[in-house]
């Protein structure tokens, strides 16, 4: 049995980024950059008025409160830039500055002295003092020219898009997802939701879950099937997947040490080569993973609803995020809310909440009933917190390492620690 280090760098090592490829940038939410990305102009482009109001030349220094000034020009959003040879200039934000003005004040803070009969204004007076520079956008003050505005490994989320937008790029060399199979092994399982239950079936839920997680994960889900407890019809299963081209091969099931736990020798057939089988960790000690001949991965989760979770989450994950050429992801560290206890020799892996206590403080707390076979908890997750092999248990304040449910997922807060209705307990 392998330790979890040794396990992961056993897959990273397999792992390589996947090609990249031109993407329209108005497509690209969530693609991973797989090249830095440069600004192609200045931002903003040009001076330009951050407020509605009046343009007016302070001559470099102050205009006194109680000065007055005739309006000569108009200047809105979209004008070019003209100059501006005498007086001061109506103005709207984003506007232009006219060529020799060098402050905007805003319409709150003047006095109309005189208008037209249309309502412009034809003189002013300050109600402030404005000095050079005041609301002013500079060019190029948010943005230089050709400097790096995203680096390789970003995900591309709606604050990146506004920005290629407003840089006017229309394409971006983004990673080329992971094709990813999903194969769920398991004769007592019915996918059909509407077909009634036979005595001693039940439903398959590995299937939709590690789709869902798959795709959140950044990969492109090419191949979902499920087969019984049959080599023959794995293999099969497994020729379609890399019929489809997938990168990853994930099933469940049939990876302990029963009688119908025939996926490794099956992967053994196929030339694979295992990795390792059985993981010094809880749940999903079972876990398997193998290399085909063409290169691509194989991970043998087992069936149970949780194992198969912390085997997705701890295992495809990381390889995923390798493929997509991204930094090795870092946990929070948090205190526990309350003590909770382990079997020593095993890293543990509990469904969690983080919240914050009373004091705006975030802890995490570790929920009850921890078993593989459970649903609901994972209802009530928002976290995962790890629990390294060589501690029996950790103590309320003892920090721990805790991650979000998916690697590209941010941690949604849950409420504040009184209201979890009792639910926070020891992970069994």
């Amino acid at each position: 049995m392998i330790d979890y280090d040794a396990a992961l760098a056993a897959i990273l090592q397999r792992c390589r980024p996947l090609p990249a490829e031109s993407v329209p940038a108005a497509q690209a939410l969530s693609a991973v950059l797989a090249e830095d990305v440069r600004s192609q102009i200045c931002l903003p482009p040009f001076d330009s008025s951050a407020m509605d109001g009046f343009a007016l030349d302070t001559q470099g220094g102050l205009a006194r409160s109680g000065s007055e000034f005739a309006v000569t020009g108009v200047q809105v959003a979209g004008d070019a830039g003209v100059p501006a040879t005498t007086g001061a200039w109506e103005i709207t934000t984003g506007a232009w500055i006219p060529q020799g003005l060098d402050a905007v004040v805003p319409v709150e803070q003047v006095q109309i002295a005189a208008a037209a009969d249309d309502g412009h204004a034809l003189r002013f007076r300050l109600l402030a003092d404005v000095a050079a520079g005041s609301n002013i956008r500079r060019r190029g003050e948010d943005i230089a020219e050709g400097v790096r505005i995203m680096r390789a490994g970003q995900i591309l989320q709606a604050p990146q898009l506004m920005l290629l937008a407003a840089q006017g790029i229309s394409q971006v060399q983004a990673v080329r997802q992971p094709r990813v199979a999903v194969v769920v092994s398991g004769r007592e399982l019915v996918a059909d939701p509407m077909q009634t239950l036979a005595p001693g079936q039940i439903r398959d839920s590995n299937g939709p879950f590690l789709h869902a997680r798959l795709v959140a994960a950044g990969a492109d889900v090419v191949y979902r099937t499920r087969v019984g407890d049959d080599p023959a019809e794995f293999l099969s299963a497994l020729d379609r997947a890399l019929a489809n081209a997938a990168d990853v091969v994930v099933s469940t099931g049939a990876v302990s040490r029963g009688r119908h736990d025939f996926i490794p020798d099956a992967l053994r057939r196929r030339g694979a080569e295992i990795g390792f089988h059985k993981v010094a960790m809880r749940p999903g000690k079972p876990l398997l993973f193998a290399t085909l001949p063409g290169g691509q991965l194989c991970f043998g989760l087992p069936g149970n609803p949780v194992s198969s979770a912390v085997g997705l989450r701890f295992f495809v994950e990381p390889a995923l995020r390798a493929m997509l050429g991204m930094a090795p992801e870092r946990p929070l560290r948090l205190p526990l809310a309350a003590a909770t206890r382990k079997r020593s020799g095993l890293r543990t892996h509990l469904h969690a909440q983080v919240l914050c206590d009373a004091g705006g403080q975030l802890r995490v707390g570790v929920l009850q009933q921890q078993q593989s076979f459970r649903l609901m908890p994972m209802l009530d997750a928002n976290a995962w917190a790890v629990l390294p092999a060589s501690a029996a248990g950790a103590d309320a304040g003892e920090m721990v390492d805790v991650y979000g449910l998916g690697h590209l997922l941010p941690l949604q807060m849950g409420a504040c620690l009184q209201d979890t209705g009792g639910r926070s307990g020891n992970g069994r």
